[in-house]
């Protein structure tokens, strides 16, 4: 794939950038070296320093950085200005967060005198590089989520980003240096996929992080693996959306148009199964149906536009080919399933709800990225959860009920890294974000994601 900037609005290729050949990537190697010596002996208090500038000068360059979103991904530009906007409040968050957050483990004083020692502190160190495999639908954020904390624990990074966002890409390395992060703390890499195996076999790469599809992560892992070196995976979610008729039924359908197309329906968080209850599916099924059906699609940089274009022309095959598969097996479109007329130029399509989806369906099993959603209907609670883990993935989750026993009950059986109750599932800087299965392993966010790239020390002394 180039290395380019591909409006999918339009189809029109905007920009091209060359792939960096090897001495290219030698040098910021050995630049991330450089940095991390002296980076891993700067005080909290400096690197926080740096990191609220970033975010200053972040949310200065909001509408910029939100234009070039939209013009590289299709995003609607009021959400590219969210992203941003969330960017710098995790950036902020760290700046206040990671000493404590970092802060010394101390035993207690008897099993420290039990094990022969005087004094015994547990210390959190950098590790080193951490190369950054990021993708192309949260282009700031999935970044950030990542170089903040990183930053802050006394890391540099290396990001190697989808090769159709490689303007958001520079910005991100330029953004560092501006903030007054040391030449090579944070760098980008422009290379394709092909290029990421050498660059993690080296060994001044201490550890990787990556967001993406199973295939992707895939080779990460065996890569990492082999040379032994930790790894965080985020990888796809088909997340289920259970509700409840001791629910507010009509606000649990106008949140799930919402958590189905947010980001024009390419996130991995974005709930894809609705999992209903007989008795609120009627209600809840008509109401999500017309709500879906009136979303506006069209240009991002609109203002008015709720839904634009996929990202790319084989995102939007590939979700075509999942609804055409269950069509002709016999699921029932309930509304859109198509392009939308007017809208030839561009990656577009409708958003959709499909009912009568059986296990023998693709969409039953692989993950919908796009604005599409699977409406089922269940009888009670155990066999939503059943239906809810019937899945390769268990990114998130969420349930809509009044019923405390409910809650208990789900948040015990239902497989997932997260359950967000009477809302939908979003990331928050202070909040462990991950999941089980096929969705990966390891935490981002929160105290979890900024010891994942840390050397937690034990350090024993005796008189």
């Amino acid at each position: 794939m180039p290395i380019a900037t591909v409006n999918p609005a339009t189809g029109e290729t905007l920009r091209t950038f060359d792939e960096l050949d090897s001495q290219g990537v030698e040098q910021r190697l050995a630049a991330a070296v450089g940095a991390y010596r002296t980076h891993r002996t700067t005080s909290f208090a400096e690197r926080a320093r740096l990191l609220r500038k970033a975010a200053e000068l972040l949310d200065e360059d909001q509408d910029e950085i939100a234009r070039t979103m939209t013009t590289e991904m299709g995003k609607p530009l009021a959400a590219a200005r969210a992203e941003a906007a969330k960017c710098a409040k995790a950036m902020r968050w760290y700046a206040e967060n990671a000493e404590s957050l970092l802060a010394d483990e101390h035993p207690s004083d008897a099993d420290v005198k039990d094990s022969g020692a005087v004094r015994a502190v547990v210390r959190y160190r950098p590790i080193g590089p951490v190369l950054a495999v990021m993708p192309w639908n949260f282009p700031l954020w999935q970044v950030v989520r990542f170089a903040a904390p990183a930053l802050m624990a006394g890391n540099t990074g290396l990001l190697k980003h989808a090769s159709n966002v490689p303007q958001t890409a520079l910005y991100l390395e330029e953004l560092f240096r501006r903030a007054g992060f040391p030449e090579g703390c944070f760098q980008t890499l422009l290379i394709g996929s092909r290029a990421v195996d050498a660059v993690l076999r080296d060994p001044r790469i201490a550890a990787a992080t990556l967001t993406g599809s199973e295939p992707a992560g895939r080779a990460v892992a065996a890569t990492a693996g082999d040379e032994i070196k930790k790894t965080v995976l985020e990888l796809g979610g088909s997340d289920p959306y259970v509700v409840m008729p001791s629910a507010d039924v009509a606000r649990a359908a106008d949140t799930a148009v919402t958590a189905r197309v947010q980001n024009n329906g390419q996130s991995c968080i974005a709930a894809k199964r609705f999992i209903v209850h007989t008795d609120a599916y009627e209600v809840f099924e008509e109401r999500f149906t017309a709500k879906m059906a009136a979303l506006t699609v069209g240009d991002p940089m609109d203002e008015a536009t709720d839904v634009g274009p996929l990202a790319t022309e084989q995102g939007r095959a590939d979700l075509e080919e999942l609804v055409d598969d269950a069509v002709r097996a016999g699921a029932v479109v309930r509304c859109g399933g198509r392009r939308p007329e007017g809208l030839e130029r561009g990656w577009y399509y409708e958003p959709t709800v499909l009912t009568g989806v059986t296990p023998e369906m693709r969409i039953h099993r692989e993950e919908a990225f796009g604005p599409v959603a699977v409406v089922y209907r269940v009888a009670d609670l155990r066999e939503a959860v059943e239906l809810a883990n019937d899945s390769p993935f268990g990114l998130s989750s969420n349930l809509w009920t009044r019923d405390r026993d409910e809650v208990e009950r789900f948040v015990r059986d239902v497989e997932a890294g997260g359950v967000f109750v009477n809302g939908m599932t979003a990331s928050h800087p202070a909040l462990p974000f991950g999941g089980v299965k096929r969705s990966g392993y390891g935490r981002e966010l929160a105290g979890h994601g900024i010891k994942e790239f840390c050397n937690a020390t034990t350090v024993w002394e005796a008189d």
